[in-house]
């Protein structure tokens, strides 16, 4: 056997599932943030031994990275299928507002954006790099979203739901409950009616 395959395989348990490794990093970083973990508390979690974690993961940058495209598709994955099901623009903000505020004060364990606050306060450039790309990618979805009924005011009302998100997310992180962020979301939701009405723009 190769030294490549002998490191890949060295300590890995029967049957060991690398996605559930992802699903637990997950719940780490949610809880703790990204520099709180180390790689021998995510090690630990996941089962496995550290030659195996590098052979499977390549190191926990790129885990995170994973970690973010997983919770894309699962938790944090619903305000952009929110967007994509359309609907008048108000109507939509108002939903993705809701959401968020069930989501985000859901599990008192593990409040909040990941992408927002999974390396708030990071000492690691690397890990903040990533999270910015998620969120610039997010944005981009916003922008397109709100283009497509308001092309000369997208940029703005996509920095204000980006704004309001932000501001829940931290709030929730916080401590604040659900019906808080129920309140906040609803006036959030007015206030993006409210800038539609000012500027004319028809929302059917």
């Amino acid at each position: 056997m190769s030294l490549a395959k002998f490191t890949a395989c060295r300590g890995r348990p029967r049957g060991f599932d690398a996605e559930k490794g992802v699903a637990v990093a997950e719940r780490l970083f949610r809880e703790r943030g990204y520099d709180a973990v180390g790689v021998a508390e995510l090690v630990q979690a996941i089962g496995i031994k550290p030659p195996s974690f590098y052979a499977a993961y390549g190191s926990k940058k790129e885990l995170l990275e994973r970690v973010l495209k997983r919770y894309g598709s699962h938790d944090g994955g619903e305000i952009g299928r929110i967007i994509r099901r359309g609907g008048p623009l108000a109507e939509t903000a108002d939903r993705l507002f809701q959401h968020a505020a069930e989501c985000y004060a859901n599990d008192p364990k593990a409040r909040g954006c990941l992408i927002l606050e999974g390396t708030r306060n990071s000492h690691d450039d690397g890990a903040c790099a990533i999270t910015r790309r998620a969120h610039s990618a997010f944005r981009e979805g916003l922008v397109e979203w709100i283009a497509a009924s308001a092309p000369e005011h997208a940029e703005a009302l996509a920095q204000y739901v980006q704004v309001v998100l932000a501001g829940m997310s931290a709030e929730a992180r916080s401590g604040a409950g659900t019906e808080q962020l129920r309140t906040t979301a609803r006036i959030a939701a007015r206030g993006f009616r409210a800038e539609l009405q000012h500027h004319g723009i028809s929302d059917t």
